[in-house]
């Protein structure tokens, strides 16, 4: 039995359910029930009536499906699945920080810890975050938190002024625009697309702007189409199971490395055989303290709720 089949094998015996982000390695996305981003994967851990969720992706996913699924065992393949962006906002200092800004209306995004999410008003992610912010009223200041370049592009979008937390995600920093508009030159019929994580000058080259699976929705839209896609790398495994006719090319970061694009270190710790051993042990299993879920589990389903 090889070690896919013995995953297989297991989960059916425990009643698993893997969950797998968009960023994960090939061969993990191949072998998990539901493949998706941050808000689909939410929706799903809310859902499922597994008896052990597997998550495959980083920390604060893992999280979120503990937070909206009390009773289920969550695992993780590799406590070392961190983010960038989650560790760029401590709970402690953004307390001070929205002490700092009473009577503001505090959004954050997904991607941060669930003590973050205990201090919110509202969660939102990429898919929903303008839909968020549109349904707060006017006349109610907002803090937004903890992505910059995210709450960049939704005040552009709004014409909203907010308070933005200065965190970002490595991965979307990382494209070079010099080497973007270099790569543009090689494929002058490729169109751009690119995560609203991304910087502002990246965003400015794209025809579409929008969440992982938004990106994926758009490449489906036009089948034939040539693009340039700025993410995270693992996206493509499934745009080119969707789309298997388009041609699609990563776009360039700063610093060369394996693929010459931008890679999330945190998402590739997890393997296949980290997620069977996890699966196997049922550990390390992912816990938060009650108080804390309690105040974090309002402002998801809130999110939920409007999405």
């Amino acid at each position: 039995m090889n070690l896919k089949e013995a995953i297989i094998k297991l989960k059916k015996e425990k009643n698993a359910v893997i969950l797998a982000h968009y960023y994960q390695e090939p061969e993990i996305q191949d072998i998990a029930d539901y493949v998706g981003d941050s808000l689909g994967l939410s929706q799903m851990a809310a859902e499922t009536d597994a008896d052990i969720i597997v998550f495959a992706g980083v920390h604060f996913m893992a999280e979120t499906a503990k937070i909206l699924n009390p009773k289920k065992k969550v695992v993780l393949p590799d406590l070392n699945a961190g983010c960038s962006l989650a560790d760029s906002c401590p709970s402690d200092v953004f307390e001070h920080f929205i002490e700092a800004h009473p009577g503001h209306t505090v959004i954050t995004y997904v991607n941060c810890s669930a003590e973050v999410k205990a201090l919110t008003d509202i969660v939102c992610t990429s898919s929903n975050a303008l839909k968020i912010v549109e349904s707060i009223p006017e006349d109610e200041p907002i803090v937004f938190a903890p992505d910059r370049n995210l709450g960049k592009y939704i005040m552009k979008q709004t014409g909203r002024e907010m308070v933005l937390w200065d965190g970002s995600c490595v991965v979307h920093e990382a494209f070079s625009l010099e080497k973007l508009l270099e790569l543009y030159k090689k494929h002058p019929d490729a169109l751009i697309i690119a995560h609203p994580e991304s910087e502002a000058h990246i965003l400015k080259t794209a025809t579409y702007i929008g969440s992982t699976a938004g990106m994926i929705n758009f490449v489906k839209e036009h089948p034939r189409d040539k693009f340039i896609v700025a993410t995270e790398a693992g996206i493509l495994h499934k745009m080119k199971q969707e789309v298997p006719e388009a041609e699609l090319i990563p776009a360039p970061a700063q610093e060369d490395n394996t693929c010459a694009c931008s890679e999330c270190a945190y998402m590739k710790v997890n393997t296949l055989q980290k997620l069977y051993d996890c699966l196997l042990h049922e550990s390390p299993e992912i816990t938060v303290s009650k108080a804390t879920r309690e105040k974090a589990l309002i402002p998801i389903q809130r999110m939920l709720d409007l999405s």
